[in-house]
């Protein structure tokens, strides 16, 4: 028998997603301010928080989502 769909904390772990996601793009930028960094490890940086970023995005929709759903129910 297949398990519920239990979708009641869904909101909960998408905003700790996005608090994670928000830290992670924090640190990514203190680590960028490094006088000693090389340009080839900023550039990844800029691009780990590039896809973060777009992340983020997708994870504010997801949010809206849950919430439309939940007034639904």
């Amino acid at each position: 028998m297949a398990k519920p769909d239990d979708r009641s904390d869904n909101v909960e772990k998408l905003e700790k997603m996005k608090d994670n996601t928000l830290k992670n793009m924090e640190a990514a930028e203190e680590t960028m301010n490094n006088l000693d960094l090389k340009e080839s490890d900023k550039k990844a940086i800029e691009a780990k928080n590039a896809r973060r970023q777009e992340s983020l995005g997708n994870i504010y929709e997801e949010i809206a989502d849950e919430e439309r759903d939940a007034k639904r129910r």
